[in-house]
C-alpha cells in the first residue's frame, strides 16, 4: 500500500508552495498526496435552535462552495502530475482536524506552508505551523 503525505491547503501562496514540494515528494517515493482543506468552525455557545439550523445550513454551503471552487480546480490542475491525489474538505479547529486526518488516514507525513506571521499575531493567535510541529505524530516538512 502506497504511503499518504497530507498537504494542508487554504488557496494561500504558502499552501501551493506546500502542495507543489509534497507532489514532488511523492512522485519520486510513488505516494499519495491528500489535500486537505480546513474550514475553521468555531463554537458558538449560545445559539438558539433557528441559529443552529442556520448555522448548519451555512455549513453544509460553505464545503460545497470550496469543493467546487476551490478543490474541484485544484484537481483538474493537479491531474497531470503523475500522482495519486485526494482532496477532503472538512469542518473544524485546523490543529486538531489534521491530526485526527493524520491518524485516520495513517499517513506517514505532514506538509506545511509557513506564512511568516509577525511575532504579535503568532502570540496572540497562535500558528497551526507551529503547533502541528509540536504535536504531530508524522514527520512535519514546513515549507518557507
Amino acid at each position: 500500500m502506497a504511503e499518504i503525505f497530507i498537504a494542508a491547503y487554504d488557496a494561500s501562496p504558502a499552501s501551493q508552495r506546500a502542495l507543489d514540494f509534497a507532489v514532488k515528494e511523492a512522485k519520486q517515493l510513488d505516494a499519495t498526496v491528500l489535500v486537505v482543506h480546513i474550514l475553521e468552525w468555531l463554537p458558538y455557545t449560545f445559539l438558539s435552535v433557528k441559529e443552529l439550523e442556520e448555522r448548519h445550513k451555512r455549513r453544509y454551503s460553505e464545503m460545497d462552495r470550496a469543493k467546487k471552487e476551490l478543490l474541484d480546480p485544484l484537481l483538474q490542475n493537479l491531474k497531470d502530475s503523475g500522482v495519486n491525489i485526494e482532496l477532503m474538505a472538512s469542518y473544524g479547529q485546523v490543529t486538531e482536524t489534521l491530526l485526527e486526518v493524520i491518524k485516520q488516514k495513517n499517513a506517514a507525513q505532514l506538509f506545511l506552508g509557513r506564512t511568516g506571521q509577525s511575532g504579535l499575531t503568532k502570540l496572540v493567535f497562535g500558528s497551526v505551523v507551529s503547533n502541528m510541529a509540536q504535536v504531530s505524530p508524522v514527520p512535519c516538512t514546513i515549507v518557507p
